[in-house]
Parts: C-alpha cells; structure tokens; sequence
C-alpha cells in the first residue's frame, strides 16, 4: 500500500480521535460541569453539542429537573413522648452545579448528607409537636417550620428545596397499645359514670313515681271516703224519708233484706216459730 494513503488514513483517524474527545451533547435534562485538571472551568446550562479541550478536561453531568429525596422513615418521640413513624420526602432541583460539586461532587454522596439533614429537621419540628397537630390544622404549619429549616441548610449545597413533605405518620406497636388501652380506660370510666347518672335518674325518677302514687291514692281514698260518707248520709236520708211515710212497710222492707242477707247462702238456724225474726212468716196472708 502506498505510504501516503497510509498516512493520510492515519491523520484522518487522529483528526477524528481527537474531534470525538472534543466534542460532547449535553442533554436538554441535564446540565455540565466543564474541569481542567480538576479545577472548575465552566457551567453549561444550554443543551446541544459542546466543545472542551481533549485529555485535558473532563465534563460532569448533573440533572436539571426536579428530584426527589425519600430518606429512610425514622422513631421519633412528639412533645407528649408519645413514639411515631415518620417517613418524610422533598423535592429538589440543583442550581448552582459548581457548589454541589464543590460541596458533596455525586448525588449519592449529597442524598447521603442531605436525608440526614431532612431527618433531623423533621424530628426538631416534631419533637415540638403533638399527634392533634400532625393531624389537624396545625400540620401545614408544620410542614412551613420543616421547609424552611432545611431550605436554610440547601444554599450550601447549590440546590433549591422545592417542597418538603410527610408522608406516613403512625403510631409505633408499643405507643398504639398504650393509646388504645387509655382509651379503653377513658371509655369505661365515662361509660361507667354514664351508668352511675343514669342510676341516679332512676332512682330519681322512681322516688317522684312513688311519692306521686302516695298522693294520688291517698287523695282517691280521701274522696272514696267522702263520697261513701255522703251517700250513707243521703240514703239514711232517703230512708228516714221512706219510714216517715209508711213505718209498716219500711219494717217489712229491712225484714225482707235480712231474710236474704241470713237465708240467700242456704244457712240452717234453729229459732223458736214465734220469733220476732220469723213475725212477717207467721202472718200468713194477713
């Protein structure tokens, strides 16, 4: 073969070898991080094909969207010592490439750092709290107190915290158990107070029933008994009347009544014939 041809062959794949190591793409998600020997020489913030200086700089890529950082959860005692599980997240975006590099240089190392920082936020936040605030209104408070505290700590990190944010909270076995057995103990003391006022009631209740019976049939014998009174009254009345008119035969009336009152259940008496009990039988038809 000819010794130009080669040549040439050679000088075109060193052109190409040495263009390869020039050129770099930087992706519209990412952004670069241009080092020379090391030191920081610029930030490419533009997508698109890129220039550097072959075997002498090396390019750093970091993502530009928004990420996210899910720590392990952790234990935690509220303000009442009362042990929760927390598990917490945040979402960030890196702004300032050269400061992450320079502070943590990967993000394994940063989401190192930074999920001990986010957990420690958290339970400074919670260890001022109470289970009512996690789950009621005061929770988004909450939650301003643990975003600021860590946007605080992000500067340094040439990130910007995006949003913080608790995700499961629950009671750990052994707090969960003493919460219900309180509760339990709570619910038996109101249920039983409920059945002491409710006995109390009743007793109440049937006190005023028994003294009410006590007048109404106290005040129904009263009146039974001046009733009974006025009409023996009215019939000694009736009967005195009776008498005044014709005595033979109110005398012969009383003897019928006590003919029926001594005879009508089929009673035996032994009396002489011409007893005065017997006088109207004696009579015959006269």
């Amino acid at each position: 073969m000819n010794p130009r041809i080669i040549a040439a062959v050679i000088g075109v794949l060193a052109v190409l070898l040495v263009a390869s190591g020039a050129l770099f793409t930087v992706h519209q998600t990412q952004q670069a991080l241009v080092l020379q020997f090391g030191e920081p020489k610029r930030v490419i913030a533009q997508p698109g094909l890129h220039f550097k200086v072959p075997l002498v700089q090396d390019v750093y890529y970091y993502d530009s969207r928004i990420l996210d950082l899910d720590p392990q959860g952790q234990d935690m005692s509220l303000v009442d010592q009362r042990r929760i599980n927390v598990d917490s997240f945040a979402r960030y975006k890196i702004v300032d490439p050269l400061k992450f590099y320079q502070t943590v240089l990967t993000e394994t190392a940063f989401r190192d750092r930074f999920a001990n920082i986010l957990n420690g936020s958290v339970r400074d936040a919670l260890g001022r709290a109470d289970l009512s605030d996690l789950l009621g209104d005061k929770r988004q408070s909450v939650m301003d107190e643990i975003t600021k505290a860590v946007s605080r700590r992000a500067e340094e990190f040439g990130i910007k915290v995006v949003e913080v944010r608790i995700g499961r909270t629950e009671l750990t076995a052994d707090t969960t158990q003493a919460t219900y057995n309180r509760m339990r103990s709570d619910r038996m003391a109101e249920a039983a107070d409920f059945r002491g006022r409710g006995q109390e009631q009743k007793s109440r209740i049937e006190a005023d029933a028994d003294r009410e019976r006590t007048v109404i049939l106290a005040e129904g014998e009263k009146q039974s008994q001046t009733l009974l009174g006025e009409g023996e009254a009215e019939s000694r009345k009736i009967l005195n009347a009776a008498q005044g008119k014709d005595a033979e035969f109110y005398s012969f009336f009383r003897a019928m009544e006590a003919y029926r009152a001594a005879l009508g259940d089929g009673s035996t008496m032994v009396l002489s014939p011409d007893s005065e009990f017997f006088k109207y039988f004696n009579r015959g038809g006269k």
